[in-house]
């Protein structure tokens, strides 16, 4: 090797060398950095904004934990009505949401809407409503509207619901294979029998599995609906927090446990038999 290549060679290993020395050092800077944000965080998030005090330490939440640990279990009979309640709202709320969804599918899925420069963009703004909105917004609307219950929360659960299955269902249709549809038409099939025979056929098994885990989603939705007076284990649960009872609120919890439980069994069979 000649001398110019060798200096060449050793200024390309130089160069090779500081700039992973400089790499080196920007990522431990970035760890660094990364730390102290972090420690910053967890000081003035954890530290200084809560009332340690008020805890009464080590033994206090020890205490605390302990109350919570003494299960009521004499609150047992009085959760089968609030359980079959919460139930029933999440049943009845991902029904109404699955009727309020078809249009709003129809609207947003570019390749059958109506109009793609009103429809369309209407359809799109409902979906991104319902799902902006958190479920127990739509409660205090409800609530405020139609007054304390069952039917506040269905509604509140509906309305949460046509968001996502309104766009899987838009984005189901507009993935469709063309090909049935065009044959439809081609041998003069109106609308309804080109969804009826043409969309509907390639998309019911998404819209199936879609329903289905909405209505497990809704299962968890619908068990706090009663934390502002929409009914179901959240309205005991809210009643024994008041009462300071702590086993009663633990086994409202369990509760909440047991019937989520229940809701995914039977989701995940339910999706396996019709997917």
């Amino acid at each position: 090797m000649s001398s110019a290549a060798a200096t060449v060679s050793e200024h390309g290993f130089d160069a090779y060398l500081a700039h992973k020395r400089r790499r080196r050092i920007n990522n431990w800077l970035l760890v660094a950095c990364s730390l102290a944000l972090l420690a910053w965080c967890f000081w003035d998030t954890i530290m200084f904004d809560t009332d340690w005090q008020r805890m009464g330490g080590v033994l206090g939440i020890g205490g605390t934990l302990e109350r919570f640990l003494l299960i009521d279990w004499s609150l047992l009979p009085k959760l089968m009505v609030p359980a079959l309640e919460t139930l029933m709202m999440a049943t009845l709320g991902t029904i109404l949401g699955c009727v309020f969804s078809l249009p709003v599918a129809w609207f947003g899925a570019a390749n059958v809407t109506p109009s793609k420069y009103f429809f369309y963009p209407f359809g799109r703004f409902l979906m991104v409503l319902s799902r902006s909105i958190h479920e127990i917004i739509w409660a205090l609307l409800f609530v405020g509207a139609v007054g304390l219950g069952a039917l506040p929360g269905i509604l509140a659960v509906a309305m949460r619901s046509v968001g996502f299955i309104s766009k899987i269902t838009a984005e189901a249709i507009e993935n469709i294979d063309p090909k049935p549809v065009e044959a439809i038409r081609a041998v003069g099939g109106n609308q309804f029998q080109v969804m009826y025979y043409g969309i509907v056929p390639q998309i019911l098994p998404v819209i199936i599995g879609t329903i289905i885990f909405e209505w497990d989603i809704n299962i968890r939705r619908s068990a706090i609906m009663g934390l502002v007076g929409a009914g179901g284990l959240g309205l005991v649960f809210f009643r024994q927090m008041a009462m300071f009872n702590y086993g009663g609120v633990t086994l409202v919890v369990l509760a909440v446990l047991v019937l989520i439980a229940i809701g995914e069994v039977v989701s995940h069979y339910a999706r396996k038999a019709v997917i």
